[in-house]
């Protein structure tokens, strides 16, 4: 696999953020919503506007019979805290070891810290393949399973999935790329537009979308 930079890489942290202003808009009837991850005030389903529109490009892109499924979107700001100090816990428990700047990098390959975290931003989606009856297709791994979980398939480019898996994985990314988001490579289901970690890897010079509350 290409050398990935991650989130946590001070070169993400470094560009700024340029505010659109733009607003967190709910996706729920404008595209299959997954709750498996719902909150009582409906924060996973929120997406910003851009994103979302490009979400809906996607799903016109996608080959005839195949649906993008959000699963979470928006994440306050708290909950991308627990998130991360809870995975940081179980890697020091698993690998004690380890310096907390290990730690700290290596807990990003699976959920960002929140200074950089695009979820709180609206600018992320978790998001995966369903048929138009709403069946889950074979993805390699599940959706949110850690590198320790599935021995690194849930890498994008991680070898080793079936064939079927690749293919499911290719047709979601060529609709996603086309549309204008961005992959972060340790998670085949993460993408984002406007965030920090897109302007890095599109070469824009500024992020459009900071830290929001719902």
């Amino acid at each position: 696999m290409r050398d990935i930079v991650l989130i946590s890489d001070p070169r993400v942290a470094s560009i700024p953020v340029e505010e659109s202003g733009e607003q967190l808009v709910d996706v729920r009837g404008r595209l299959r919503v997954d709750e498996r991850l719902a909150d009582p005030e409906g924060a996973y389903a929120h997406l910003r506007q851009g994103l979302l529109a490009r979400l809906e490009d996607a799903q016109d892109r996608l080959p005839r019979g195949y649906r993008l499924l959000v699963v979470e979107g928006y994440r306050p700001l708290a909950t991308q805290q627990q998130i991360f100090d809870r995975y940081s816990a179980e890697l020091w428990a698993t690998f004690p070891e380890m310096s907390p700047e290990e730690i700290y990098s290596a807990a990003s390959r699976y959920v960002s810290p929140v200074e950089v975290a695009p979820h709180t931003a609206g600018a992320a989606v978790d998001l995966t393949l369903c048929t138009e009856d709403g069946v889950e297709l074979d993805m390699g791994t599940p959706l949110n399973a850690t590198p320790e979980e599935s021995d690194g398939a849930c890498y994008t480019a991680a070898p080793g999935i079936s064939s079927e898996a690749r293919h499911h994985r290719e047709v979601l990314g060529a609709a996603l790329d086309s549309a204008g988001l961005v992959n972060y490579p340790t998670e085949w289901w993460h993408w984002s537009y406007g965030d920090r970690y897109w302007a890095m890897t599109t070469g824009a010079p500024s992020a459009l979308y900071g830290p929001r509350a719902l």
